[in-house]
């Protein structure tokens, strides 16, 4: 991956390269935390060695039992984000569909529309014990059983060491994948959890793993020797400076669901201790005649990051006769496309509004594996800088106690919080 910065210096924000030189000492000082994490294989930056732990082969043996019309993962947040952004990136013959919300006709829809002697299943979570997804997995349970499918033959399992899934695998012998210790969900796409829907599909686990690995390496004392940890730093810098948002918008379609893993990624992670960056999600170049007006001229509190593979397929524009269109006969679409993502970068920088652009070389599984990784890489090191809990979630936990707690699956203090809400209803 590659991390241009230049248009995040000198913009309203005020952020110049003194500024960034005199932080790179700190980027010294957090290069070195991380280091340490990784050789003691602490939690959280566990996560930063699966190019090296991540062992692929038990995952293509789950997988090789299978030749399925579609691969259906159970699992919500973490537990079906990094496998959805790698599979909806890449075409494949096997469809792949994610169960990863409990509104009901969604999911009733969703399910209706399978041929489930068609699909293998995949249900993901770590403790076992996560409320979305085991409730999905057992209405696609029931499901199956009542489509006439041995449901015990189409599903895997992953999930942790022990807790109900694992239970429920070693009773019915199914294939089970185990979630590495120390990666937190979020930070889990190129582990089992993230890599079982890419087998079914057919990509390559290898190159996804090598194109992580190209980017650990990179990973090193200076924020100007690694794409990861300058967008990073930069972020961070811009972050303490007043850009409270940062908006990702990739520039191809395939990479539309990256946003939404990087905004869960972005905002579990630095959201912590009244800090962080709000993630927003857009899409190049959709997004340019929808929300650009206000990155470009709405108030100074934005980062916006824009992303784009440089290579890619094309399609020719025909040529026409139509007034004022000529200029577009004979060029393609791709042109155009690069031709847009110049302006918005260019129109943002004239306005002082500061961007940086990452771009990867293809969207195939190496470029996905520079990107995850090394956006990763990027969150670590701005958590280390703003001395935040890059791999807690509290606020998520409080929310899942009080749901369970509502559900009558215990005594929380957080459901009587719920149930003591403050009204003030308006017919």
């Amino acid at each position: 991956m590659q991390a241009d910065i230049g248009n995040a210096l000198d913009g309203a924000l005020g952020l110049d390269r003194a500024a960034l030189d005199d932080l790179d000492d700190r980027v010294a000082d957090a290069h070195e935390t991380i280091a340490r994490g990784r050789r003691e294989s602490e939690h959280g930056y566990a996560a930063l060695n699966l190019p090296e732990t991540c062992d692929p082969e038990p995952v293509r043996r789950a997988a090789a039992g299978f030749d399925p019309e579609t691969v259906l993962t159970v699992g919500i947040g973490g537990s079906a984000l990094g496998a959805a952004t790698i599979t909806d990136a890449l075409d494949s013959p096997v469809e792949a569909r994610y169960l990863d919300n409990v509104d009901p006709a969604w999911v009733r829809d969703l399910v209706g529309g399978l041929d489930l002697s068609e699909t293998v299943v995949n249900v993901v979570s770590r403790s076992g014990t996560t409320a979305e997804t085991l409730a999905n997995f057992l209405v696609v349970r029931e499901a199956m059983a009542s489509a006439g499918v041995d449901w015990t033959e189409r599903t895997v399992v992953t999930t942790g060491e022990s807790g109900n899934l694992r239970a429920m695998a070693d009773r019915h012998d199914l294939p089970a994948l185990t979630v590495p210790d120390g990666v937190p969900g979020r930070f889990s796409a190129l582990s089992t959890v993230g890599l079982f829907a890419a087998a079914v599909a057919g990509h390559d686990l290898d190159a996804l793993l090598a194109g992580a690995a190209s980017e650990a390496e990179k990973l090193s004392g200076s924020l100007y020797d690694s794409p990861a940890y300058a967008y990073g730093a930069v972020s961070y810098a811009l972050a303490e400076r007043g850009a409270a948002v940062n908006a990702m918008m990739p520039y191809a379609e395939s990479l539309e669901r990256f946003a939404e893993w990087y905004a869960q990624l972005w905002a579990e992670s630095l959201g912590k201790d009244g800090r962080g960056q709000t993630p927003a999600r857009a899409l190049g170049a959709t997004d340019q005649h929808s929300q650009l007006q206000l990155y470009r001229a709405g108030p100074t509190d934005k980062l916006v990051t824009l992303v784009r593979p440089r290579e890619s397929t094309d399609a020719s524009i025909p040529e026409t006769d139509l007034a004022g269109l000529s200029y577009l006969g004979g060029s393609t679409l791709g042109d155009l496309l690069d031709a847009e993502f110049r302006a918005t970068e260019a129109s943002l920088a004239a306005a002082g509004r500061e961007n940086v652009r990452l771009e990867i070389d293809r969207v195939d599984e190496r470029g996905l594996g520079e990107l995850l990784y090394a956006t990763e890489a990027a969150c670590v090191l701005y958590g280390e800088l703003a001395d935040v809990s890059t791999f807690t979630q509290p606020a998520v936990e409080w929310g899942k106690k009080a749901a369970r707690g509502l559900l009558g699956g215990g005594e929380f203090t957080e459901a009587e919080a719920v149930r003591g809400k403050r009204r003030l209803e308006v017919e």
